[in-house]
């Protein structure tokens, strides 16, 4: 999807600098830079959501915690 985002968002700057109008041309900018905004948007996410680790632990491993445990999957260095 972030990628489908970014190629549309260079073919509406291409539209832009290719049209005589100016109605036309800043209907092309303001979509351009909109999809630079969620163009941005869709890689930082990807990238922030590529970094995360499983947050949800069990009930034992919750327990485990409580006490003062490190949880069984809880890897050691």
């Amino acid at each position: 999807m972030r990628w489908l985002l970014l190629v549309s968002t260079v073919f509406a700057f291409v539209l832009c600098f290719t049209r005589h109008s100016a109605g036309a041309w800043g209907f092309w900018m303001l979509v351009g830079l909109l999809g630079v905004f969620a163009s941005t948007l869709a890689f930082v996410h990807a990238r922030i959501a590529g970094n995360t680790r499983e947050a949800s632990l069990s009930e034992y491993d919750l327990k485990r915690l409580r006490e003062g445990k490190p949880p069984l999957r809880h890897e050691r260095p």
